[in-house]
């Protein structure tokens, strides 16, 4: 499920901003990006983020300044530079070279760049960051349960809409099998005649092909599926997106049945819109946690 979360906080002395996006994702995925200063936080961050943000692809953003912080970042070996320099213009010498770019190769030698030392991070320091961290991260998921609550109206209106149209079918099965139980036996009797066949028997036949046809377990198992999607959909206190994901799984199972078995063209296109709508449901239940 898609969000996006940003907050910052600046006091004079140093400038904080978090940033959280989330993207559509079966699993959490995270990618954080972290001041140098705070690298060894980064496995809190992962747990702040985790017990919030349960599924996604999630890019974390968090920046910390210092104002009017002159401390170097990097120092210089010298003795190595100057080594290094001499060698090089030893080297220039022997090919009859320009020294214009020796100072840059000498610089950029291995080992002549060092850090400075990692900073000391002071714990008023990281509360402070934490603070801004898990108001981004707050208004992601704020942002997340609003398309949740978006997502959740389509989808119900999507069961709706296949209720809709299984009362349609209820209504429609009685003719079909009175249609159904006419054009055999009209058949039969066109075929052999009147007085050719046995009444009792054909009848018996009738109704051994019209059980086959029968789909009324169907419509019960298929209204149920409907009304426990909908139970799930509205009352789970906790993530049910897979939940939803299997019973989709069996309402698609009655629906096909019931398009295979109902010999009938009045059905079967009410068995296409259900597909449909189903269709939509499963489209959009892999964005649900």
């Amino acid at each position: 499920m898609t969000g996006f979360g940003q907050a910052s906080a600046d006091d004079g002395q140093t400038r904080i901003y978090a940033e959280v996006k989330s993207l559509n994702s079966k699993y959490l995925d995270l990618n954080i990006r972290l001041p140098k200063l705070f690298s060894d936080k980064e496995l809190e961050v992962r747990n702040l983020i985790s017990e919030k943000l349960e599924r996604g692809k999630v890019s974390v953003v968090l920046e910390y300044e210092r104002h009017g912080d002159a401390t170097l970042k990097q120092s210089y070996n010298e003795p190595l530079f100057v080594a290094y320099y001499s060698e090089l213009k030893k080297l220039a010498d022997r090919v009859y070279a320009s020294y214009a770019d020796l100072f840059q190769l000498a610089l950029n030698s291995p080992d002549v760049i060092q850090s400075a030392g990692r900073e000391e991070v002071v714990d008023d320091e990281w509360d402070k960051v934490k603070e801004i961290l898990l108001d981004a991260i707050a208004k992601c998921e704020g942002f997340r349960v609003d398309e949740g609550k978006v997502l959740s109206d389509m989808l119900a209106s999507c069961c709706s809409k296949i209720a809709g149209s299984l009362e349609a079918v209820v209504e429609l099965d009685p003719k079909r099998i009175a249609r159904i139980r006419e054009r055999l036996r009209n058949n039969v009797s066109s075929f052999l005649g009147e007085e050719n066949f046995d009444t009792n028997r054909l009848e018996q036949e009738i109704i051994y092909y019209v059980e086959k046809l029968d789909i009324n377990e169907e419509k019960v198992r298929l209204k149920s599926h409907l009304d426990y999607f909908m139970e799930s959909l509205r009352n789970s206190p906790t993530s049910n997106g897979k939940k939803l994901g299997f019973i989709s799984q069996e309402i698609g199972r009655e629906i096909n049945t019931i398009g295979s078995k109902c010999n009938d063209a009045d059905i079967q296109k009410h068995v296409v819109l259900m597909k449909e709508e189903l269709e939509k449901i499963k489209e959009q239940l892999g964005n649900i946690v």
